[in-house]
């Protein structure tokens, strides 16, 4: 084991233990660009991450068992790149994430599919909850794990307590924006079957003191559990817990995706903040619209009752609630 992989065994010893590969990054511009260049250039060396990695020039490696992209056997390998620090981070429709060390975990999982589940339109709605509920799952599991599932003294029992999805891609905890997530998809070179990459950006709050966050709408961690784990224990743990449920969803998803996707609405619909709620739909054309949202359908978007009585369905565009 060389000094870098001393180093992300260190820090990440966890999920070193789990994913395929780990590539740490004391600064970085954005650990999604890392991964989809990780995943074009097949998971090479990691002294190929390249000029155009900001901060630090050499990332520590943790490697497992994939140096390449290996589509043989039950499961696709999965890569983790995380950063102390992210300069150039963003989320849906371009929105900057810029963190402080210690502060936020920065943490982005790269993997594959085959090329026609990640294009098929009936289905591929549900890779986005799919992340989204494999990052409640990590957290929910690690906060038991540490005796800090408790909620916060300031607040009554409440049924927002529990931690949620916002509809498409938000973690929300108390009504507030615990994190983000960001999907990204990177057409692979032809092979026998075609596969795409995957990338899964997930940002979230941890560690941020009241007066750090960006707006009156975001929360942290720290504020709505306790005692939580040091920072750094506190994020290999959720990125490692991350990979291990994020493999059992793929897997689940490949083999049957109609199948699952039934179980995976019922499942999201039980921890949709968005649903029943007013809310305010910004749509890629530029169009504003206001409603209540009503359903969650078979392909993952999402109805909206507007004002006027007639139900739009909402496939891409921002959804926030009022």
């Amino acid at each position: 084991m060389n000094g870098n992989e001393s180093e992300a065994m260190r820090r990440l010893p966890r999920t070193c233990r789990t994913a395929d590969r780990v590539l740490w990054f004391d600064e970085v511009d954005s650990t999604n660009t890392v991964a989809r260049r990780l995943l074009a250039e097949a998971w090479p060396p990691v002294d190929a991450a390249g000029p155009d990695v900001t901060g630090t020039v050499a990332a520590a490696a943790c490697a497992g068992g994939a140096g390449a992209v290996d589509t043989g056997g039950a499961d696709a390998p999965i890569a983790v790149v995380v950063a102390d620090s992210q300069t150039a981070g963003h989320g849906r429709l371009g929105r900057q994430w810029v963190s402080l060390p210690g502060e936020s975990s920065m943490v982005s999982f790269a993997t594959v599919l085959p090329q026609s589940l990640v294009t098929d339109s009936r289905v591929n709605g549900w890779l986005q909850m799919i992340a989204g509920l494999a990052a409640i799952d990590a957290m929910t599991a690690v906060l038991a794990e540490t005796g800090a599932d408790r909620c916060c003294a300031s607040h009554g029992p409440k049924d927002d307590c529990a931690l949620m999805l916002k509809w498409p891609n938000d973690v929300f905890l108390h009504g507030r924006k615990l994190g983000g997530i960001l999907l990204e998809s990177v057409m692979l070179p032809a092979a026998d079957i075609p596969m795409a990459g995957l990338v899964i950006g997930i940002g979230l709050n941890l560690n941020l003191p009241a007066d750090h966050l960006p707006t009156d709408q975001a929360t942290s961690l720290q504020l709505h559990r306790a005692p939580l784990p040091d920072p750094l224990e506190l994020r290999d743990r959720i990125a490692a817990g991350t990979v291990t449920v994020l493999r059992s969803r793929m897997r689940a998803f490949a083999v049957d995706p109609t199948d699952y996707a039934v179980a995976l609405r019922d499942e999201t619909e039980a921890l949709c903040w968005t649903l029943g709620r007013r809310v305010e739909a910004r749509m890629t054309d530029g169009s504003v619209m206001w409603g209540v949202a009503t359903a969650l359908n078979p392909d993952a978007s999402l109805t909206v009752c507007a004002d006027d009585g007639v139900d739009h369905v909402v496939r891409t565009g921002d959804v926030g609630v009022l």
